[in-house]
């Protein structure tokens, strides 16, 4: 898998918010950390959620939807459905933003949205043979697949 350098007009906030469907889902577009802060108190819509869902195809999985983003099959479903404007609740908005924030960053690195779902899927020898999909359920998962990236985006694979 080779490694790409990300276009040099995209940040990883703007491919975070894209994966999210944009501003008009967002209805803002932040630019600094704590405007995405606000964004996340105020809660992600369900669209942001479904726009994610539709565009990554590991999260049509039930079984990886929940594990990754904290949210059930059913639940997203109804939301879906009945109220999709209305916000997700802080923590599914930070597992939502999270998970799109950690896919940016391994999109730009692996070249492709499908590369790193590979990479996603895929049993790492520095992570113990864990699939990286299965660390997004606890903080320290996550600061662990933080590292990783940035241990792959220096070079540095085992």
């Amino acid at each position: 898998m080779a490694l790409l350098a990300p276009p040099i007009d995209e940040t990883p906030l703007d491919r975070t918010i894209d994966l999210l469907g944009g501003a008009g889902v967002l209805h803002a577009r932040p630019a600094t950390p704590l405007e995405t802060h606000d964004l996340l108190q105020a809660g992600l819509s369900t669209r942001a959620l479904d726009h994610l869902v539709g565009g990554v195809g590991v999260l049509k999985h039930p079984e990886t939807l929940e594990r990754a983003l904290g949210i059930s099959e059913r639940t997203y479903y109804r939301r879906k459905k009945e109220t999709p404007e209305t916000p997700l609740s802080r923590e599914q908005s930070g597992r939502v933003w999270t998970f799109a924030k950690i896919l940016s960053r391994a999109t730009a690195l692996f070249g492709s949205l499908e590369a790193a779902e590979q990479w996603l899927e895929a049993p790492a020898m520095a992570l113990d043979q864990r699939r990286p999909i299965d660390l997004f359920s606890t903080p320290a998962g996550v600061e662990t697949l933080e590292t990783y990236l940035t241990r792959l985006e220096y070079g540095v694979y085992a």
